[in-house]
């Protein structure tokens, strides 16, 4: 095992001004290095003799007062700390910018850091990696690869698409150079999503509904373009609903899909979204989770998110998300993005919806293996958000705030426009900072929420009710072939009979939409008539 490496860090001079300092620290300590903390106006001498005293490997200084006095004190301090950095020492300068710009000046810092610099070039600093911030090739750009360099920091992700080729070329430059989000996931129109590849079908008054009306595989080679800049972010988009493997080569030769998005029981007929029949649209779904699966490229399965938005009860959330790890890993999937929406259905409490996410998370686990990685991605939830602009700002702060318990790998950021209108370039950029505030928030030493008695209280509830949901799916199996987690005859059957339902599917032909659900001390659960909560024993009684 290689030897910890240790920093000795101080405020030097007159200058008392230290939590720049401690948080220079604090990500020392998360890229591993053991700290030394000396404190407020330190001593030149007294700085040197501490790295001395620990053996230090780096030495790290800051001054925050007037920058004429910097200065000076800064060259005194590289004339005496030269020996220090002859011997290997590296030394490394924080404070204000115009402070900061002496320093530079002096050519004696190993690093110099002014407050504007991102917390991956900090990071990366410390783990003795450059970072340039001008090239393609120093920023991963593999999501598993570029998690693996960001960690501990999430990567962030947010949805965009304007109505315009060109503006969504103009606005992915403009989040590019900002430097401020890894992933892009561009919002493409509906018409583009279902019809690609059949120009007939489509209809010129829905050009630019729902995102941007790509056309042809040019106008998606021009967006990958448009993001090779600024930090280079990743691109990925959702898997269409029609043409499903076709458009996945497509994506995967222009843009570099960075992972799929993939449904398992959404995007046909049953939501009114694309062509397929329930069952069919299923098959459809597997075979291109296959296809991803076999090229070794993530994906994720958007689904429980869909049964939450549509008021299910949490136990249906709950095993919705094991079914579509389940079916990742049964398809050949070996890194799965778990994705979990937060505040949906809204009313839902903070506990409550740790607590269910938790629960999937306990069961999903189950299913982890050599060749099957889960990675956790949580985003704020989409009906959510209130129309008055600084509630929304708030809400999406303090929902990632709390989201920051999973210790996700992604935090798909969903913008505070929402309520009003997709979010333009200026608004991915707002959100994405808010986002990054909130998140550094958590990694500075967030409670640990996970570990509330009530919000474990849940989760055990939880999941020994999917047990019981999940063993129902099975049983609506019992004598047939084939596993009845995988079978797309039985799944569309168990949404036809009812173990999988949700309020908002009434009156649809491929459910039953006859189960009633209220929020209940913060949590979604199956009522009966009468509004009282009922168990998965009372409610599936005739399948298990």
């Amino acid at each position: 095992m290689p030897k910890q490496k240790t920093v000795v860090a101080c405020a030097l001079g007159e200058c008392v001004h230290v939590a720049g300092v401690v948080n220079f620290l604090r990500l020392a300590e998360q890229a591993g290095w053991r700290t030394v903390f000396l404190g407020p106006a330190v001593s030149i001498e007294k700085a040197i003799k501490a790295a001395d005293e620990e053996n230090a490997d780096l030495l790290a200084v800051s001054y925050r007062l007037t920058p004429e006095t910097g200065e000076r004190l800064l060259a005194q301090f590289a004339e005496e700390a030269d020996d220090l950095k002859s011997r290997g020492v590296r030394l490394a300068f924080g404070g204000t910018p115009p402070v900061a710009e002496r320093a530079e000046k002096l050519g004696f810092f190993n690093a110099v850091f002014n407050g504007e610099q991102p917390y991956e070039e900090v990071l990366a600093f410390l783990k003795g990696e450059e970072y340039h911030l001008k090239d393609e090739k120093d920023f991963p750009q593999k999501t598993i690869d570029r998690i693996r360099w960001k960690a501990p920091y999430p990567l962030l992700r947010h949805h965009f698409g304007l109505p315009t080729m060109d503006a969504t070329i103009k606005g992915i430059e403009a989040i590019a150079d900002a430097r401020i989000l890894d992933v892009i996931s561009l919002g493409i129109d509906q018409d583009a999503q279902e019809n690609f590849f059949h120009p007939e079908r489509q209809d010129p008054r829905r050009t630019g509904a729902g995102g941007v009306p790509v056309r042809t595989v040019q106008d998606y080679r021009n967006l990958y373009t448009a993001s090779r800049r600024g930090n280079y972010p990743l691109l990925r988009t959702y898997s269409g609903t029609d043409d499903f493997i076709r458009l996945a080569v497509m994506y995967v030769e222009t843009i570099n899909n960075a992972w799929a998005a993939i449904p398992l029981f959404w995007f046909n007929q049953m939501d009114g979204r694309g062509p397929w029949d329930l069952a069919g649209s299923i098959r459809e779904h597997q075979s291109v989770i296959t296809w991803y699966g076999e090229r070794h490229i993530p994906v994720e399965l958007n689904e429980a998110h869909h049964w939450g938005m549509r008021d299910a009860p949490d136990v249906v959330f709950v095993v919705s998300a094991y079914l579509a790890a389940y079916n990742a890993k049964a398809f050949g999937v070996n890194d799965y993005i778990a994705q979990m929406m937060f505040n949906s259905p809204p009313g839902t409490s903070d506990a409550m919806d740790l607590a269910k996410m938790a629960a999937a998370l306990e069961l999903t686990s189950e299913l982890e293996a050599e060749n099957f990685h889960i990675w956790r991605q949580t985003r704020t939830g989409l009906l959510s958000y209130p129309l008055d602009t600084n509630a929304a700002r708030a809400h999406l702060a303090a929902s990632i705030y709390v989201q920051m318990a999973l210790k996700p790998h992604i935090v798909h950021v969903v913008g505070h426009t929402e309520a009003h209108h997709a979010a333009t370039a200026e608004d991915v950029i707002d959100a994405s900072r808010m986002a990054r505030r909130a998140i550094e928030n958590a990694l500075a030493g967030q409670p640990d929420m996970l570990k509330d008695p009530e919000i474990i209280r849940r989760k055990e509830e939880l999941a020994g009710e999917a047990r019981l949901t999940l063993r129902a799916i099975r049983n609506l199996h019992a004598g047939k072939e084939g596993d009845p987690l995988t079978s797309p005859e039985n799944l569309a059957d168990s949404i036809m009979k009812g173990i999988l339902d949700a309020p908002h599917l009434k009156n649809n032909r491929f459910a039953r939409g006859e189960i009633i659900t209220r929020i209940l001390n913060g949590a979604c659960e199956a009522v009966n008539q009468q509004g009282n909560k009922i168990s998965e024993a009372d409610r599936l009684e005739q399948f298990i």
